[in-house]
């Protein structure tokens, strides 16, 4: 995919980039392609696939989710920055946390984070069930975010803490969720779920690929 095509696909879809956000697009784009060589950022059969399966696939929850302004983002298992960093380019008032427990991957996503020269990123090395426990770690999260890394079960048991009152929880998955639905169902009876299948206009690949964006949130009383 050109970076062309990128745009006109992200705007058709109401995901908006300026000039300087895509200038970051591209540098982040070339960076991962360039450190995936020196540590497995992505799988390297997808390296020619970036933009579309991992860029424009991160920035997909801009269409569904109205994210509110100056957002506190924590990102779960980020390897390479995904979807935390991309958005993060989309909306660089949010304030992004990055997490992932393999530090070398991490050292490169905050590396890749911080060249776009973008404030407001900090990166930990650790696995996130531990970081809630750290005393100088007491921050509460508007949007918790993950993509592929493990069941909804697990990474709100990870981090449920985390989480403000009016606070969600988005991850990018695929296929059949009614298991995971039901076991939230049964484990967290106070959350709710969402479940959304991502069609983006002028990219038929996350349909045909039956990826989607669920979200979980605190039922209101």
């Amino acid at each position: 995919m050109e970076f062309s095509e990128f745009w006109t696909i992200c705007s058709a879809n109401g995901i908006i980039l300026d000039g300087e956000m895509m200038a970051n697009i591209e540098r982040f784009h070339r960076e991962i392609i360039y450190w995936n060589e020196k540590v497995n950022l992505i799988s390297r059969k997808d390296v020619q696939n970036v933009l579309e399966k991992h860029i424009l696939h991160s920035l997909s929850i801009l269409k569904y989710e109205k994210i509110v302004n100056k957002a506190r983002i924590l990102d779960i298992g980020t390897g390479g920055g995904f979807p935390g960093t991309p958005i993060k380019i989309a909306r660089p008032d949010i304030f992004l946390t990055l997490v992932d427990s393999v530090s070398k991957k991490l050292k490169i996503a905050e590396m890749l984070a911080k060249h776009t020269e973008l404030r407001n990123i900090e990166a930990y090395s650790t696995r996130i069930e531990t970081l809630q426990t750290r005393p100088d770690f007491l921050r509460k999260y508007d949007y918790i975010i993950s993509r592929a890394v493990a069941t909804s079960v697990q990474l709100i048991s990870w981090s449920l803490p985390m989480l403000k009152d009016k606070g969600k929880y988005i991850f990018l998955k695929g296929g059949d969720l009614q298991k995971e639905f039901d076991d939230v169902a049964k484990f967290f009876p106070n959350l709710q779920h969402t479940e959304q299948k991502i069609d983006m206009i002028g990219f038929d690949y996350f349909a045909k690929e039956d990826k989607k964006i669920i979200t979980f949130s605190f039922k209101k009383i």
